[in-house]
């Protein structure tokens, strides 16, 4: 059996004395959608920063590729290949379009490649060609989203991190975005870890997904088997926001 791409083995992080994630263990294949789902404060996007190395874990290991990432700082872990796009975008608001999407691509030295990967991000994201010298803060949220993903495609990675892409997004926006990452890993294969609220279009998109509660997996499946099953039904289907699916006997 092949190992996964990404391997989060036994993972605990703490706040001061607040324990955040509670040695959780979750697994990502190359070319899968993998998403975790949870209400607001679970710790999913705690999750993506210890995978960013952003926080440091108490406990538990994380591995790339076999690569133990223990130690490596923020740009260490994106030469390797993990890319991330932070809740709230996280785009550099007084930089130009075309500056945020330079910084993208930093590390890399290949320049015909990185020009031909622009073009690709313009053909996903067509705005973004047309406001190239717009300040990024002026930016509507959703034009402000796609410089967010396209500035960490610019980096080339073998696997994209998404923290909440759809957050504070109209709902026609929201769901262009979600196709882009379906296309994304359809047509180039790129593996897509993705945390989010919006339950029911994440369920739909993920190969297998995840469910945290109070920094807990507490089950995990298929996409279409967690959106069939009543629990998460319940709580994140049908405007149980506050509830929380219990643990599986």
């Amino acid at each position: 059996m092949s190992r996964p791409l990404l391997a989060i083995d036994d993972l605990s992080v703490h706040y001061g004395a607040i324990r955040a994630l509670h040695g959780i263990s979750i697994t990502v294949e190359d070319g899968e959608i993998v998403t975790l789902i949870g209400a607001n404060g679970a710790g999913k996007s705690t999750t993506l920063r210890a995978v960013s190395a952003l926080c440091r874990c108490s406990e538990g290991t994380i591995t790339f590729d076999g690569r133990n990432l223990a130690g490596l700082r923020p740009h260490q872990v994106l030469r390797l290949g993990l890319a991330q796009v932070p809740e709230g975008r996280g785009i550099f608001p007084n930089l130009t379009v075309d500056e945020n999407l330079d910084l993208g691509a930093f590390a890399r030295k290949d320049a015909a490649a990185v020009a031909s990967d622009r073009d690709r991000v313009f053909g996903l994201f067509p705005r973004l060609s047309e406001r190239l010298s717009q300040r990024a803060g002026t930016l509507s949220g959703g034009e402000q989203q796609m410089l967010a993903i396209a500035r960490a495609l610019m980096a080339r990675p073998r696997i994209l991190l998404l923290d909440e892409p759809s957050l504070g997004l109209a709902p026609l926006i929201a769901q262009q975005i979600f196709g882009v990452i379906r296309d994304l890993n359809a047509r180039d294969r790129l593996t897509v870890f993705l945390v989010e609220q919006n339950a029911f279009h994440a369920l739909k998109l993920a190969h297998r997904a995840y469910v945290m509660v109070n920094g807990v997996i507490t089950l995990t499946g298929t996409g279409r088997e967690l959106l069939e099953r009543p629990e998460v039904r319940a709580a994140y289907l049908e405007g149980g926001k506050d509830a929380a699916p219990a643990a599986p006997h």
